[in-house]
This record gives C-alpha cells, structure tokens and sequence, in this order.
C-alpha cells in the first residue's frame, strides 16, 4: 500500500525536475544541426568552424516538451486514483474528489516551494475544449433516459427557475454586501456582482457525480440531481456571457436586457438544434459502417465533439448541443454497430471521462497556490452563506409548487439532498479566471476557491452520513427483468390509451405519438434493415443484456470485514449436514397423489395410508363394520370438504371416518353385553383412552350425527 502512494510522489518529483531544468527564458539549441555545424558566436548565430565531434549521448528536452509534461499529469492523476482506490477504508469515509484535490494542494505546494513561483494552472480554454466535453458526453451517452423524460419538466424548472433564484438572489445580496461595507469594497458595481453570482451558481456535474455514484442513491433523487447539475451549467454559462457583454456596454437600457433575454433563449434552442442535427448525421454515418467496423466507434466520438465546437463557434451552448447529441444518436449507433463496437464505445467513453475528471480535480489543487489571493472576511463569509440559504430556499419553494403536478411528490429528504448536494467545481474556477481585469479580480478567485473547497470537502464528505442518517432511499442492484421490463411497458401502453380516450395529452400520450413516429420513420431511415428486431419482445431482452453488461462493469460498494461472519465450527457443520440429510430422506419419502380430473383435490399434507373405514347401517346404531373405501384417514373424526360433499349424495353409503382408537372405543360401548376379550397388559395400556380424548370423541361422534340427520332432512 505504501508502495502506491510513494509513486505519485516520485512522480511529481520528476514532473518538479522536468519543470526546472531548463529556465524559461534560456533560448533552446536548434536540434536539427548538422553535425559539422555549432554555435561559435555569443549571439547565438551560426558559424562555420571546426567539425565537432559525434556525440553517443545527447538529450533535447524541449523537442518533447509539451507532450511529455503532459503525459506525466495524467500518470500522476491516474496513481493518485489508484492509491485512493487501493486505500482501506478511506473510500467509505472520504470522497474521490477530495483526496485528489489534495494530491493537488500538495504537489503545488513542492512546486511553489522550490521554484518560488506560482505552479502551471488549468486554462479556460484547455477546460472548456478538451477536458469537460469528455464528461459531458459520457453523462449525455449514458443517461438514463426514460427517468430523464418522466422528470424532465422537475429538471427543467431546477435548472431554469433555479439558476434564475439563485443567481439574482446572491447577485443582489452581495451588492447589499458591499454597499455596507463600502470602505473595502465599494468599488464592487452591480453588474460585477450579478456576474460573480452567475459563475458560482454554477453547480458542477463532475463533483455531483463523484459523490453521489459513491452514495448509490435512489434513481429519482439521483436524476433530479444530476439533470439539474448539467442543464444548470448550460444556464450559467449563458448568464455568464450575457452579464459579460453587459460589462462591456457603456450604458444598458431596457432593450438590452430584453435583447438579453432572448439572447438566453435562442442559445439554449440553438444548442439543442446542433446537437440533434449532429446526432441523427451519426446515427445515419453507422449505417454505413458494416464492412468497417473497425472505425464504427470513432464517429460517435467525433460527431459529439464537433457538435460541441460547432455550438461554441456560433456562441451557442455546447454542453446542451454534446448531450442532444448523445442522447439522440444513442439507440440508434448501439442498433448499428457490433458488441465489440458497443463494448469498445463504452470502454473509452469511460476511460476519457475518468482521466479527464481526476485532471481536474488535480489542477483544481495545483491552481490554488498562487500568489494572486486577497481576502475580504465580509465578502468571503457572506458569499458562502447566503450560495447555502439561496439554494436551500429555492429548493424548498420550486418543489413546494412542482409537487402539486407530480405524481411521486419530492419527499422532504430527497428536497434537503438536493439543496445540499449544490457542489462547485472546475466549472465556476474556469469562469473566474475569464474576468476582464478589475481592482476586485483577485478577490472573487479567492472567494470563488474557498467556495469551491468547502462544498468538496465539508458537503462533500458529510453528504452520505446526512443519507445514512436521514435513511433516504437507496438504489436496487438488481437489474430488472425481460418480464418487469414488459409488464412496465404494457402499463405506459395503457396510460397512454386511456389519456387518448379522455383527451388528455400527457406524457404517456406524447411518448407512445413518438414512439410510433420512430418505429414507422427514423428506424428505417437510420437502422440498417438486418439488424431491426422483429419483435419487441427481442429488444426488450437486448437493450438488458446490453445494461446487465454496463452494470456488471460497476464497481461494487466497499464491503466492511467486519460485517463479514466467522467460519463455522465441525461441530455445527455436522449439524447442518444431519438436518439436511434428515429433510432429504422425508422429502423423498413423500408421496405425491396423481392428478386425475375425475377427483377432487385432496389436502397434501395428510396421511395418505389407507385405514379401513365404516359405514353407519342407522341412525340410532353406534356399531360400525369394517367397509372399503377410497377416503383418506381424518384425524379426530373431522370431515374434509370431499368426503362432506360425498355424504350427502346417497343416504344408504354414509360414511364416515374415525381413528383407530376412537373404532375401539365405539365397538367397546356399543357391545357392552359382549363377553370381554382377554387381552394382554401391554395392549391394554396402548389402547386405553384417557378422559379428555374420550370427551373429544364424544363431540365429535355427535356432531357427525347431527350432520347425516340434516342431509336425511333435505333428500
């Protein structure tokens, strides 16, 4: 164990060499010399003296550079993983991103300490070009998409009204905020304040993510989080923009900021346009791809990412255009390309996101030691307590009115999960940096890092004991199956009849319209023809196979060794051998009636043996004559339903059955003037009856004869 955590740290050492080797401001020697060539003036200019001699060992740092820093980033974020996930106990208590973010700290901290200057940072451009569209993709290709459309208006007023709430709300709070401290701070105006608000009400997919796949919550808490967490980055980064264009104004009117508006709306419709196009262009680019399915997987990565740049190209939003674009091309690549293909798709996309996530949360530490901090008590504790009381009031009113059109209401644990599970990240961090210069830049970045740092590790690693506590519901391991999977269709089926019968146009009503339009259009147009289920029965059972095969790749959840049982003793193991070998033998000794449809059912669980049984010649008579009948013995002289029915259809062949002792008892009264048998002393004592069997007989003996006297009344 030890082992894991000392590479990263020999790691970094060699990162922290390769980072002070060579001054940055020393010229580089060209590397592409003759070897008949050098360097002979002081100015570095070429001359032509003596040939040098051929060197057998020489290094050209700065050939390689660029790609090997960057290679020892990601073997340093990827140990720092490894080492978490080989760490005890330490995943049950602390989350992933935590401890990365650490790492992070640490590693700027030896690299600040030896260079006395501020570590490399992650850029804005390298964020939102290269390592977020990697997440997003992978959320968007693996979204859960029946729970996202059944929750998608739930979603929706979140990300939208929620985004809204929170951003107005701490934007003009903290402009109270510095117009009563104005001394420090009153050169803050209210659209710097409007635009911090935006950038930290920004809640980041990546930190919600990591913690709340560790939690293992219920799918519904688990898809309002995460789909509020995605669409609310895509509101952010346009409020952002537009409060960036306000900045920049001389003066804004009211036309501006219906122009804004509208700004917000063409954006969020014009990524979504993108994305769709893009996918159904994939959907119908692997149609194609049978005799290349080498290169099937590729298109779905490069249609996402050009989707992506199109939409920030034309200033629209990429998260929105990358997830339409997942979400649509989704059924229809898994119907086109092969398993291989599918299973090399999700590999990757995994794969990528997972690196591009620990790279984050890594520079997310890097980047904090630097030497561009300024602190403001009022600023910092005001911005943090009111992100926590505006997200929590949100919460509580938005479900308070969207619970009134919900069929499974919000509970009041799922509302406090959702308000606390508000995590920043890298998202608000990258948006912070992109500030035009301004006196109180440097306070927002610290501001802004302090949020960031406290959401991680205080909500962060006290989110899951909150779930323990509050008992919140978790989520089912257990895949559901071919039959669950269609009685759950039949059922939407049937929704949507009875919402077209009384004229209705809910969900069900618009889904089953567009299923039908995608059996009857898209499938054919987009899926290749061999490759179309012909019953539905048989893409129910593929897209199962294709989910078990997704979960079984799901790490399980750390198991406690102390809840773990101790091995069984010989002792108690040949206990358990006896009492199975003795239920064994009974279960095989057990006879089993044929069915015949000319019998009535009999009870199972009695004495099948066939006991002589006697049949009654008169009413008055007690005595009782052997006879052969096909009824089962019935303990005490009670009547089974079968034999009842039986009775009452002849009055001459009335029968009933009684026990062997209650036969002797019977015979012994009713021949009371008979001269006694002889019998030894130990049958007697087998034969005697004591008082309270007697009675019990008796009872019965007279309840059977009041039975025949009501069936002689009715015939």
């Amino acid at each position: 164990m030890a082992a894991l955590w000392t590479l990263p740290l020999l790691l970094s050492a060699s990162l922290l060499g390769c980072l002070t080797l060579t001054p940055p401001d020393e010229r580089p020697q060209p590397h592409n010399l003759p070897p008949s060539l050098g360097i002979n003036s002081s100015d570095g200019s070429l001359s032509v003296g003596l040939p040098m001699a051929l060197r057998v060992f020489s290094m050209d740092y700065h050939h390689v550079q660029a790609p090997f820093e960057i290679v020892l980033w990601i073997m340093l974020a990827s140990l720092a993983k490894l080492g978490f996930h080989w760490s005890g106990r330490v995943p049950a208590v602390v989350p992933e991103s935590c401890v990365l973010i650490m790492v992070g700290l640490l590693v700027g901290g030896v690299i600040y300490g030896v260079r006395h200057s501020a570590p490399p940072t992650l850029s804005a451009d390298a964020f939102f070009l290269f390592l977020l569209p990697p997440i997003v993709l992978d959320a968007g290709y693996f979204l859960p998409g029946r729970l996202f459309f059944e929750n998608l208006g739930t979603i929706l007023w979140y990300a939208v009204l929620g985004t809204l709430w929170n951003v107005l709300g701490i934007g003009l709070s903290l402009y109270g905020v510095c117009l009563l401290a104005h001394s420090s701070l009153g050169d803050v105006s209210l659209l710097h304040c409007l635009l911090f608000g935006s950038l930290i009400a920004a809640v980041d997919p990546v930190a919600v993510l990591s913690v709340f796949q560790e939690m293992q919550v219920n799918e519904q808490l688990h898809i309002l989080v995460f789909g509020e967490s995605l669409l609310n980055d895509a509101v952010t980064v346009v409020l952002y923009k537009l409060f960036e264009s306000f900045l920049r104004l001389p003066m804004v009117s009211g036309l501006d900021v219906l122009l804004g508006g509208c700004r917000v709306v063409v954006v969020g419709i014009g990524g979504l346009c993108v994305g769709l196009f893009f996918g159904l262009l994939a959907a119908l680019t692997s149609r194609f791809t049978s005799r290349a399915q080498v290169i099937a997987p590729l298109f779905v990565f490069l249609y996402s990412y050009l989707s992506y740049l199109t939409s920030e190209m034309l200033h629209l939003s990429g998260i929105m255009a990358i997830v339409t674009c997942a979400v649509t091309m989704k059924q229809y690549v898994e119907a086109n390309v092969s398993e291989r293909s599918n299973t090399s798709i999700q590999y990757f996309l995994k794969m990528w996101s997972s690196v591009s996530e620990t790279l984050i949360f890594i520079f997310l530490g890097v980047s904090t030691i630097q030497d561009v901090h300024m602190w403001s008590w009022p600023f910092v504790c005001s911005t943090l307590l009111l992100c926590l009381i505006w997200r929590a009031t949100g919460v509580l009113l938005l479900t308070a009115v969207v619970n009134k059109l919900r069929r499974n209401a919000v509970t009041f644990r799922d509302q406090f999960i959702i308000a606390y599970g508000g995590l920043r990240g890298a998202i608000c961090f990258s948006l912070v940096f992109l500030i035009d210069d301004f006196p109180k830049k440097r306070l927002f970045i610290t501001t802004t890092i302090v949020v960031i740092l406290f959401t991680v590790f205080v909500q962060g690693m006290t989110i899951k004991p909150l779930v323990e506590l509050l008992d919140v519901k978790r989520k089912k391991r257990a895949l559901p199956t071919v039959s669950e999977e269609i009685h759950s269709r039949l059922i939407d089926h049937l929704l949507a009849g009875i919402e077209d019968v009384v004229g209705y146009w809910g969900q069900h009503y618009w889904k089953d319209k567009f299923e039908h339009f995608n059996k009857k259009y898209l499938c054919r147009f987009l899926i290749r023809n061999d490759h179309q289920a012909s019953s539905s029965i048989l893409r129910v059972y593929q897209e199962l196979e294709r989910r078990e095969q997704r979960g079984d790749e799901e790490e399980a959840p750390p198991v406690d060794p102390r809840s773990l049982g101790r091995p069984l003793l010989p002792e108690e193991m040949e206990s358990i051998r006896r009492i199975l070998s003795r239920n064994l033998q009974n279960f095989n000794n057990k006879q089993t009636p044929a069915y015949s449809r000319h019998t009535l059912h009999q009870d199972t669980t009695v004495n099948r043996t066939r006991k002589p049984l006697y049949r009654h010649q008169s009413l008055g008579e007690r005595s009782s004559y052997n006879t052969i009948t096909h009824f089962p013995q019935v303990r005490d002289g009670a009547l089974s339903e079968p034999q009842r029915a039986r009775t009452g259809l002849s009055r001459s062949h009335t029968v009933c059955s009684i026990s062997p002792r209650s036969t002797l008892l019977d015979s012994s009264v009713s021949a009371g003037s008979a001269p006694t048998r002889s019998m030894d002393p130990k049958a007697a004592r087998e034969n005697r009856v004591s008082p309270k069997q007697q009675e019990t007989m008796e009872r019965a003996s007279r309840k059977h004869l009041s039975f025949v006297f009501e069936n002689e009344k009715q015939q």
